[in-house]
């Protein structure tokens, strides 16, 4: 007994401890460490667009086998029973009449050799239409990933600001509580200070909210936290405007797909003026008839089929100037969507470069306000100096530290938006 209840204690007590540390493990579990990488390779796992663009992808590639069986053989069987009442008292008689048909279509004019393209012109498209979504996710992915740095970038400096100022209150106070300056100078410290709380408040939301887009994005709960292993940083973008340019006209998905709109509009022609010809088929048929099932004499015959319809009011010829009106339109769609995506190079690389211009005066910006604040402070609490001047030299740091923030945040997601503008990730 005393050895079953020793062996039964310790057994317990390492449950007890293991539902413990899984205890303990979930709420860590809950906050990963994200990389960019590793965000973009989530999305790109979890977002319903994607899912929807392959969807599309097999709906088109089973357009192509359907289109391809119209050139193969096609077989039927018919069966016909009928039961006949007999002169009068005569038993009733029955019939079968069954058939087996075989149809080889031999010419159609070109009509099934046009449709059978322009599936597959439709296929590439939706192919090309899935790197799309994919670029655009990784887009998407990148800016909201670069927000959430941003805005705990701004958080941090506001509320170094927010302290910098309680401690600049603390000092004031001291010196009017001796008298050596005027109560104004405490007013204005602390509506200063109040104005900086509400700043931090507005910080903290902001940050809170790209949190949630940021999970949203990803395909995770939004109330999920996650730590970000990586930093706004500068990495410079080596590729000329001119070279960033031609290789968007080489790999963007929506030229591609323009390219492959222009096939089919093509493919839509040659199908409209399948009208004009004949079309010829080969038919074999197997027949039995009789009084049993399937009936008791058999048939059959062979042959070769042909038609053309010489005048069908202008039908066709309506349908080949459709198709030519649908290839002019989609030859000047071809140039607008040429144009659309150079200008969508230039806006990118442009605000990149624009950006890029203001990391380094930012960053002198911090330096010069930073060391203005320290002077400033210096002087006040020397007696020589005036409580604006600090308050001036604070609000000139804060606006530095953020326009440096903005300026990275800018410049990164720029970079992300010419990334994409150029088709870097197509393959």
């Amino acid at each position: 007994m005393f050895r079953k209840e020793f062996l039964i204690k310790p057994a317990v007590s390492l449950l007890a401890t293991g539902l413990l540390v899984l205890n303990t493990a979930i709420p860590f579990a809950a906050a990963a460490e994200l990389s960019l990488d590793d965000s973009i390779a989530l999305a790109l796992q979890n977002n319903p667009s994607i899912k929807m663009a392959v969807a599309d992808k097999d709906k088109a590639t089973w357009g192509i086998k359907e289109n391809e069986a119209s050139k193969l053989p096609s077989l039927s069987l018919s069966n016909s029973n009928n039961r006949a009442s007999g002169a009068e008292g005569a038993s009733s008689s029955d019939s079968f009449n069954t058939s087996l048909r075989v149809n080889v279509p031999l010419y159609t004019g070109g009509r099934t050799e046009g449709l059978i393209d322009q599936a597959k012109y439709n296929a590439n498209i939706a192919t090309v239409g899935v790197a799309k979504v994919k670029e655009q996710v990784k887009l998407d992915t990148t800016t909201a990933y670069f927000s959430v740095l941003q805005n705990n970038k701004l958080v941090k400096v506001n509320q170094q600001t927010v302290d910098n100022l309680s401690e600049h209150l603390k000092n004031v106070e001291a010196q009017f509580q001796v008298g050596t300056i005027a109560k104004s100078d405490v007013l204005r410290s602390e509506v200063e200070l109040a104005n900086a709380q509400q700043n931090l408040t507005k910080a903290q939301n902001a940050y809170e909210v790209s949190i949630a887009s940021f999970n949203n994005v990803i395909g995770m709960p939004l109330d999920s936290q996650n730590t970000m292993k990586d930093d706004l940083t500068y990495a410079q973008y080596d590729m000329s405007l001119e070279d960033s340019i031609q290789m968007a006209k080489e790999k963007r998905p929506e030229i591609l797909q323009s390219q492959e709109t222009i096939n089919a509009a093509k493919a839509g022609i040659k199908i409209a003026d399948s009208g004009k010809l004949p079309t010829v088929s080969a038919t074999g048929t197997q027949g039995w008839s009789g009084s049993k099932f399937p009936g008791d004499n058999s048939n059959w015959s062979v042959g070769v089929s042909a038609s053309w319809n010489i005048f069908d009011a202008g039908v066709t010829n309506a349908k080949v100037k459709a198709a030519q009106a649908n290839m002019d339109k989609v030859s000047q769609s071809d140039q607008q969507t040429r144009t659309g995506v150079e200008l969508e190079v230039r806006q990118a690389y442009l605000g990149m470069k624009e950006a890029e211009a203001r990391i380094e005066t930012s960053k002198v910006a911090v330096d010069k306000a930073a060391e203005d604040l320290k002077a400033s402070q210096a002087k006040y609490y020397a007696g020589v100096g005036t409580n604006l001047d600090v308050i001036d030299a604070q609000v000139a740091l804060t606006q530095a530290e953020t326009n440096s923030a903005q300026a990275l945040y800018d410049y990164n997601v720029n970079k992300a938006k010419l990334q994409k503008a150029i088709g870097t990730g197509v393959e």
